[in-house]
This record gives structure tokens, sequence and C-alpha cells, in this order.
């Protein structure tokens, strides 16, 4: 037992027997620590006396990290604290102000009650770590991106689920990031009148953070160098030529990846001042074709959603407080099962339109974004007004469901531009070393989505640009910016770290009517019934050892 016990705490191991791997890393993760060069550190923010649930998540959030640290060749370390043990309401406001601002990281309330019948109790916490490598530090918050759906123990036991099955594509993704020494390089496109300004301050920030960031005016450079790890083309409204058209084809047949974010139709959030309403109409972009021959196509038909973000409503009163409703034209969008979205809290959009995929060799398709189950087209040219602002929606019209919005491109593309070329252009181009090519070399990526709202921010007067996917009114954040940067990622990141956001842990909960009807009996069977057999057991050894000694 002695040699056994020491070779045990030089050799560890576990069998992970769960039907979905809840113990067990994935391939990407585990060459991640194995390749760490220099020690890491995991600080998290949960040290103290929780409530069960969240108790449960804090120790799985250790056994996780145990399992990381096994991998890593004993370079990560982790450590559990408690920021604000010990600290007065002023000091532990400072405290709570400085990790939400350099890590992201903002206080939740835990409520509830320790033992049933209890009073409740409140508790603030910080639900996050800080990942400490060389001179660089990270927040990693376990909540962005999770979906709320209410305080009772059902709902936060879901909660607490998904933030375990998101776990270690958090953590695993920052460790990528902060320890990568070449950044991917994302440029965002200019020249045909993309969004600029504040209402992407967000999204541009996101991606100087995270990547080495540029701009590109596709009038003025003669093609798109093929060292672009990601082209983002956001909100465009102006229509493209076949000479820029040319640029993006055959960055794409070398390799590029492109982001589209499109409105195809003109319909605007700053036009809603007009009372009498507007006509949303074709934008005119002039990408039918190309985006037909990679294998999408985006609809001239809006989206009227009953699961939807909410204005004002409109009143002639001015003095009258002014009542939130639902407002159908700004959709919540569902995510899908792939990892780009799954498990995402809802996606706000304004004015999207439909897409659908058409026929492309060798192109798969996998939508990524879709209304609810009770939704609806109106195609253009779609008058909007304030009607719904006014009166409910007939909920029966809203008879459509899962209608897309996102959709990603994967495989070989095909160059639209086959044959089409002119001599002098294609020796304009092998002169750079971008010889025209009729299909991808390798196999590409690409993702459309018909709004491009999506990553754009709204401006409030007293705090500035807010962030992305935050409604002005309500200041309710969706979940906008984690497909954004989820997207980007899935575009550049070579090691697949975004595949492990397609784990899901089922929930397996106890009927609490049938545990309560049931409680004595259960108490009986874990308590006195070992004890009995117990009992049996010695009564049984004690008549054989008579038997045996008798004779």
């Amino acid at each position: 037992m002695v040699a056994i016990n020491v070779l045990a705490s030089f050799v560890h191991f576990r069998y992970d027997l769960t039907a979905e791997k809840r113990y067990s890393l994935s391939t990407p993760t585990k060459t991640l620590l194995k390749n760490l060069d220099q020690p890491l550190e995991v600080e998290v923010f949960l040290k103290g006396d929780f409530p069960a649930g969240f108790r449960k998540l804090a120790n799985s959030i250790e056994e996780f990290l145990l399992e990381c640290k096994e991998y890593s060749n004993g370079k990560l370390h982790y450590k559990f604290t408690d920021p604000l043990q010990g600290l007065d309401e002023t000091q532990a406001k400072a405290v709570i102000d400085s990790v939400d601002q350099f890590f992201s990281i903002p206080a939740f309330t835990l409520q509830a009650p320790s033992k049933v019948g209890d009073e409740q109790t409140k508790k603030l916490v910080l639900p996050g770590a800080v990942i400490h490598y060389k001179d660089s530090a990270m927040g990693v918050n376990f909540l962005q991106g999770e979906r709320f759906l209410g305080t009772e123990a059902e709902q936060l036991a879901s909660l607490y689920n998904n933030i375990e099955a998101a776990l270690e594509y958090k953590i695993a993704n920052a460790i990528q990031k902060i320890t990568t020494n070449e950044k991917p390089v994302v440029v965002y496109a200019l020249g045909n009148g993309e969004a600029w300004g504040y209402n992407v301050d967000d999204a541009v920030r996101s991606l100087i953070k995270n990547y080495t960031f540029d701009t590109l005016n596709l009038k003025e450079v003669p093609y798109i160098p093929s060292q672009i790890n990601a082209l983002v083309i956001l909100k465009p409204s102006e229509p493209f030529t076949d000479q820029q058209k040319l640029k993006i084809d055959q960055y794409v047949m070398h390799g590029g990846k492109v982001f589209w974010m499109i409105d195809n139709m003109f319909a605007e959030f700053d036009s809603l001042r007009q009372v009498q309403g507007f006509i949303a109409f074709d934008r005119g972009l002039n990408l039918e074709d190309i985006f037909f021959n990679y294998g999408v196509r985006i609809n001239q038909a809006l989206l009227q959603d009953m699961q939807s973000d909410k204005l004002p409503q409109i009143s002639n009163n001015s003095s009258e407080q002014q009542r939130l409703v639902d407002w159908p034209f700004f959709p919540i969008l569902n995510g899908t099962d792939h990892p780009i979205s799954k498990n995402l809290d809802g996606i706000r959009a304004m004015f999207p339109t439909a897409i659908d995929t058409v026929e492309a060799a060798g192109i798969q398709k996998t939508f990524l974004l879709q209304s609810s189950n009770n939704s609806r087209l109106l195609t253009a040219p779609a008058k909007i007004d304030f009607e719904f602002l006014q009166i409910a929606p007939d909920e029966k019209l809203f008879n459509q469901k899962n209608i897309p919005v996102a959709v990603l491109l994967e495989g070989k593309f095909r160059s639209l531009y086959t044959g089409r070329v002119p001599k002098a252009i294609a020796d304009s181009f092998a002169a750079v070393n971008m010889p025209i090519r009729t299909t991808s070399q390798n196999s590409g990526k690409m993702i459309v989505v018909a709004d491009g709202d999506i990553a754009m921010n709204q401006f409030s007067s007293s705090t500035g640009p807010l962030a992305m996917g935050t409604n002005v009114f309500t200041r309710y954040t969706y979940a906008n910016k984690d497909f954004f940067t989820n997207c980007i990622e899935y575009l550049v990141n070579p090691t697949d770290i975004l595949q492990t956001r397609s784990k899901e842990y089922t929930l397996r909960l106890l009927d609490p009517r049938e545990t309560e009807e049931k409680r004595t009996m259960w108490q009986l069977i874990n308590i006195a019934l070992p004890i009995l057999v117990i009992i049996l057991f010695g009564f049984i050894y004690q008549q054989i050892r008579r038997r045996k000694f008798a004779m």
C-alpha cells in the first residue's frame, strides 16, 4: 500500500466514463498545454462560502484546472482567491470597478438560501479568472455570452451547467492568446461606404486587442495580399464594381477568409425618427453574382420575429412616461449547434434579411443564426411603421420558424471570373505573385451574415459608445460580441480551439416533487439500510464462526 501511494503521487491518471466526456480535455487543449514554454498562473476569484449550485461550479473549475496542470508538465499553476474579502463597501466597489475595467469581469449577485426555509441572502462575486503569463494578464469572464433564464433553482443549475460546458474553450482560448507571439492579421475593408466611426467602436477595439489590425481601401489597392488572414466587410452602402469583386475573389482563391456582414436592404435605426414610417428598399450593392457563385443568396425580405428587442412606445403626450414594447424588426436570433454560436445568449439584429443557400459544388454550408419559431418575412419593398409599437401584433401571422440569417461556407471555392479576366489585368496580378486562379488551392472558409448591425454599437449621449449588442434604452447586452469574436476566431485560428465550444453537458436534475414525497424512503435507504446490512453481515459472520468452532 505504501508503494502504491508513493507511485500514485508521481503518476496521476483517471478514466472518464461519462457519456459526454465531461472530464476529458480535447486534443487542441492538450497540445496547447504541453507546449507552454514559461510558467503560467490562473487566479480564480471563486473562493468563499457559496450556495450549493455555485459551489459545485467552483469545484468543477478546480477539477478542470487540476487536469490542465497535469498536461502542462507543471508549468500551469492555479489558485483561488476572494478579492473582496475583508473590504468595506467603498473598497469593494473600487476593486469591482477595476476588475471590470481592466479584465471585463463584472460583479455578479448570488441570491439563494443556504438551507430550505432560510431567508434569501445576497453575495457579490467576481465570476471569472485572470491568467498571468510573463508580464501580461488577461481576464476570463465565466458568465460572458451565457443566457440567463431566471433565478429559480433549475434555471440556475442550467446556467452553471452551460458555464461548465464552455469552460475549456474560455480558458484555452485565453491561454492561447496570451502565449502567442505572432497574432493573425485581420483587415477591415473600406471604400464602399462601410460602417466606420463611433458605431463600430467596440468591433474595432476587439480586433485591435486580439489581432494585428489594419484597414484596406478596396478602391485604392491593386490586390488584397494573401498574407491577410481574414478580411472583414461590415455593412457597405455603395455598390461594388467588378474590379473590387475580382480583388476579393482572387483573395479567396489564394486562401483568404472573408467575414461578410451585409445589409441588403436600406432600413436604418435613425430612420425610425420619421413618425410616418419609411419604405425599406434594395441597396443595390451588386453582390448577388459573387454570393450566388459561392453558394449563398441574401433575399430581399425583412425578418420579423416575436422574440425581439424593445423600443419605447410612441406617445403624443411628451410628459407621459414611455413604455418599452417589443419591436419585431429587431429580432433576437438563436444560435445553432455549430461551435461558433452554440449555447450563446440571444444575438440582437436590426432589420435583418433572410438568407438561404444555392448549389455550389464542393461547398459545405452550415447555418449559424436563425429566427425563433414565431417569425415571418416581409418582401421588398417593405413598409416600416410604428403599428407594432401601438397595437400588439397578431401572433397567428408569425407562423414561420428557424429562418436563417447567417451561414458558414467551407470548401474549395470556384472563381466567379473564370475565363473573364482580360490579359492585361491577369498580367498585373501575376507581376505581384498573385496569378489568377480559377479554384482555391486549399479548402477555405467564409461567413455571410444578412445584417450589418449585429457587429455595430449604439451611442449614449451620457456614456458614449456602448458595447456591441447593448440596447441603448434597457442597457441589456446581448451576445453579439461573442458571436463576432467567435466568427473571427474560427476563420483565423488553425488550432481548432473553438471546437471545444461544441461540448454539451446533459443536465440531470432530480424531480423536486418526487424527492420531497419520497424523502423518508431515501433517507432510510441511505442511512438505515447500510447499518442494517452491516449488522446482518456481523450476525451471519458470528453464526458461521460458532458452527465452525463448535465442531
